[in-house]
Order: C-alpha cells, then structure tokens, then sequence
C-alpha cells in the first residue's frame, strides 16, 4: 500500500513528465551539491532538474506512457524535464558533463520518442531554433531575389532582341 507522499511524488513526476517536451535521465553519482546547483543554473528556466527515486519516477513514467525509459532505471538517478527548446538543454547537459566527467547521460525521450545518449549528444550539436529559423528565412529571401532577377531579366530579354532585330531590319533596309 503506497504511502501518500509516495503518491504524491508519483502524481507529481507524473506530471512532470506529460508537461514537458522532453526529459533526460543523467547519473550524477560522485557530484557535489555545489556542481548540482551549479547544473540546475545552466540549465536555466526552461528545464528543472530533479533528483529522484528510481522507483517512483519509473511508475510516474510508465503512467504517463513513457516506457522506453525502464531498463535506465539504476544507480543514482536524476531527471531533467525540458519544457522549452531541447536543444539548449541538451547542450546545457553535454557541456557539464565535458567539465564534469561523473555527470553521464542515460537516455531520454523528446516528444514521445526514446533517445539514446548517442541521439542526446547529436541533438545537442544541432544549431538552436533561432538560428535555424534564421537560416530558413535567409534562404527564403535569396530564393525570392533570385526569381525577381529572373522576371527582371526577361522582359530586358526581350527589349535587347527586338531592337536589334530592328537594327538588322534596318540595316537591311538600307542595303537595298
């Protein structure tokens, strides 16, 4: 018979889970409290970083329909649930565990879909959404100045090839 904080802490990873984008399970055995916060601020707003019982986040996991996650459910665990862009996040993580090699990321799920620790570092090499979008837009608006370069140019086509068939008319015209 579960107990009613035990309930509540379900409940609340439960939660945790279904309102954000994604989460990442690390490992951080041998971490400091002092390194814990100091991950927690790198993160920023968009993520929270939780350490948590394996027990109750798997059944939290399981209710909320995430299962690929069951088998990383060992050793000390701590989940970070992103709720704004992943990709900052996942950099965020990657980044402290370059300076800090006892923080080691499990796994994920972004969306739905299980990430493997090798598909977190890769989403966390991707450009932000900024500078993607960015990107797109930039490539829209060359796309849009090339086709006006084009229609500009026709109709200067077409002005060049008339007078000089009229110069060759005329040309003609004269020879006789």
């Amino acid at each position: 018979m579960p107990t009613p904080n035990k309930a509540a802490s379900v409940a609340e990873l439960k939660d945790a889970f279904q309102s954000s984008n994604a989460a990442v399970l690390t490992e951080y055995r041998g971490l400091t409290v002092a390194q814990l916060k100091t991950l927690r601020r790198s993160l920023g707003e968009n993520a929270q970083y939780a350490v948590v019982k394996n027990t109750l986040t798997k059944i939290a996991a399981n209710q909320a329909g995430i299962t690929a996650l069951d088998d990383h459910f060992a050793g000390p665990t701590a989940v970070a649930f992103v709720t704004g862009d992943p990709v900052e996040s996942a950099k965020a993580l990657r980044d402290f565990a370059k300076e800090n090699p006892n923080l080691i990321i499990k796994a994920g799920v972004l969306d739905g879909k299980a990430l493997s620790a090798d598909d977190i570092k890769k989403l966390a090499d991707l450009e932000s959404r900024e500078v993607l979008l960015s990107k797109l837009a930039g490539a829209f608006k060359g796309k849009q100045t090339q086709a006006a370069q084009l229609f500009q140019a026709l109709p200067t086509k077409l002005v060049r090839t008339v007078d000089a068939l009229r110069a060759k008319q005329a040309e003609q015209g004269g020879a006789e």
